[in-house]
């Protein structure tokens, strides 16, 4: 399953962020895959306070057991993350993708 997960935290824990963000890449836990990386260059929502980044993610996993062993180092070092479940959406064919959900 795909979730984009969406981490807010302050730019003076960039470093450790990154470090950690690195060895999910490199070695991810059993059952979990980056799939896309970003830094937002301007919050994405409003009301998030000045010295405040936001990075997205968009990864595969197959458990909340892979998506706690993704995430929870970051949390730990301060970073708030939400982890949203999505949907593949061909280009040109939601219609039917939607047309099949409500079956």
């Amino acid at each position: 399953m795909k979730f984009v997960v969406m981490s807010v935290w302050d730019v003076g824990k960039a470093a450790e962020l990154a470090k950690l963000q690195d060895k999910v890449d490199t070695a991810p836990p059993s059952g979990y895959k980056t799939l896309a990386n970003y830094v937002c260059l301007a919050h994405p929502v409003s009301g998030l306070p000045s010295g405040t980044g936001v990075s997205i993610i968009i990864a595969e996993a197959e458990s909340a057991e892979a998506l706690a062993a993704a995430n929870y180092p970051a949390m730990l070092a301060g970073a708030d993350i939400n982890i949203v479940p999505v949907i593949d959406m061909p280009i040109g064919g939601v219609a039917e993708v939607e047309k099949k959900a409500r079956g």
